[in-house]
């Protein structure tokens, strides 16, 4: 019988130790090629991604690029075809995406790193935090976003579901001043910081976009980054512009799980993280969900 679950039984079901140690599974899966996952795929406005368990399942997600609308993700057994399970709503990627770049700080930030600032308070930015709180014992959340509002709701949403002191800021320079971890989750097409305020020792996801001419971050945060990484290099080097850090090495997330890549290599480093959303991470998670 195929289980059919909407975004309250995902939410219901989901936890950030969850969602990260799916994610760090489906990393090493597709490091070893047991994962096969493609990039993805545009059909007009919809955007498909694909992806294969080798002897266990195979699956897609199904999406309109760009636009607020519900997702559909699919799961079916291998070989027998049968489909196990359908995720319907928006959950299921956005706290996928999250949880790589919880795996993300797991793999590249100090151990003792404790404080985050966020530039974005919307879905991307919320279910980061929310991963990252499963990695990290955090004391401090700063957040940034053009509209006062959602900055301040946001901040109280950390501290009510994340019990987290979290404090909305007036610029994005005050929320990634000094922060262990810094997230940019935005939608802009031109840098929202600068490099200069990125502090030694500091992990930067990026989740927004990230092409040359359409960047919410600038070349000089790729030249101020020591290593660069990113979950699937594959997608990243699709991008139509191009990414904007080609011709820089960017290593996978998979590489540094499995211990054939080294993230961190010193304290004082700065780590970059281009979040692209690894195919078949959605039915991999999907598949736990449902086990």
């Amino acid at each position: 019988m195929t289980t059919v679950l909407d975004d309250a039984a995902i939410l219901a079901r989901l936890t950030p130790a969850l969602a990260v140690s799916a994610m760090r599974e489906a990393v090493l899966s597709a490091e070893r090629g047991d994962l096969l996952a493609p990039p993805r795929v545009h059909a007009g406005v919809q955007t498909f991604t694909a992806g294969r368990l080798i002897g266990q399942w195979y699956g897609f997600r199904s999406y309109p690029t760009h636009l607020d609308a519900p997702q559909l993700v699919a799961l079916h057994a291998e070989p027998s075809g049968e489909l196990l399970g359908l995720a319907v709503g928006k959950e299921l990627g956005s706290h996928r995406t999250g949880a790589l770049g919880g795996l993300a700080v797991d793999l590249l930030a100090r151990p003792q790193a404790r404080t985050v600032g966020l530039v974005g308070a919307g879905a991307q930015a919320w279910t980061q935090v929310w991963a990252i709180s499963g990695v990290r014992e955090l004391t401090g959340v700063r957040v940034f976003s053009r509209d006062p509002g959602r900055r301040r709701a946001f901040a109280e949403r950390v501290q009510a579901e994340l019990g987290v002191a979290a404090e909305a800021v007036g610029s994005a320079r005050e929320a990634v001043v000094e922060r262990d971890i810094v997230v940019l989750a935005t939608s802009a097409g031109a840098p929202v910081i600068e490099a200069g305020w990125i502090s030694p020792g500091t992990a930067v996801t990026t989740v927004g976009p990230k092409q040359v001419g359409r960047a919410e971050f600038g070349v000089d945060l790729v030249e101020r980054a020591d290593a660069v990484f990113t979950d699937s290099p594959a997608q990243l080097d699709g991008y139509r512009p191009s990414a904007l850090l080609a011709g820089r090495e960017v290593v996978s997330l998979g590489a540094v799980a499995s211990g054939a890549q080294v993230g961190r290599r010193a304290d004082g480093d700065v780590t970059l993280y281009a979040s692209v959303g690894l195919a078949g991470t959605e039915p991999f998670l999907l598949a736990r969900l449902l086990t």
